[in-house]
């Protein structure tokens, strides 16, 4: 996460939009809240599960990755925050998660999601027990999506 200028500062909010609306839709907290805004947002990046997020264009980007999501999947922050959201599945995968991303969209969010993800190597690894949520700004309006997980598995 940039640690400085203005891209700090809006990663700093973002974080906060990510978390509320975690709480919002799950009534749970994706982490143990405290401190000062920018302490939530420093806990968040270095959490030990995975938290990637994008926009709500109409081809999505990613623009939020934890440590754990860019060590997953292979790519510094600044290539992470350019990537289409879409590849980060394979293209004979990505009807299914366009789905979930749909049945999330609809509700809010969507809990239990297992499907297989490809890091920028090549490398594939199942995602398993995974949180799809709106990200929502103060007015309620979305203005993208986050996943969370815990477990993945590398395979062949």
């Amino acid at each position: 996460m940039p640690t400085d200028g203005p891209h700090h500062y809006a990663m700093v909010a973002w974080s906060q939009l990510l978390l509320e609306s975690f709480r919002r839709w799950t009534g749970r907290e994706l982490l143990l809240r405290t401190g000062s805004s920018e302490d939530q947002a420093q806990a968040l990046f270095a959490a030990p599960f995975v938290v990637v997020s994008h926009g709500a264009e109409s081809d999505p980007i990613l623009n939020y990755g934890n440590q754990t999501a860019l060590d997953l999947w292979e790519l510094p922050w600044a290539q992470l925050t350019r990537t289409p959201s879409r590849l980060t599945a394979e293209p004979m995968n990505r009807d299914e998660r366009a789905r979930m991303l749909a049945v999330a969209e609809a509700q809010g969010y969507f809990a239990g999601y297992r499907g297989i993800r490809i890091s920028s190597t090549g490398k594939r690894f199942l995602v398993e027990d995974a949180t799809v949520w709106n990200v929502v700004d103060g007015q309620g309006i979305r203005v993208g999506q986050a996943a969370t997980f815990a477990r993945w598995t590398m395979v062949e």
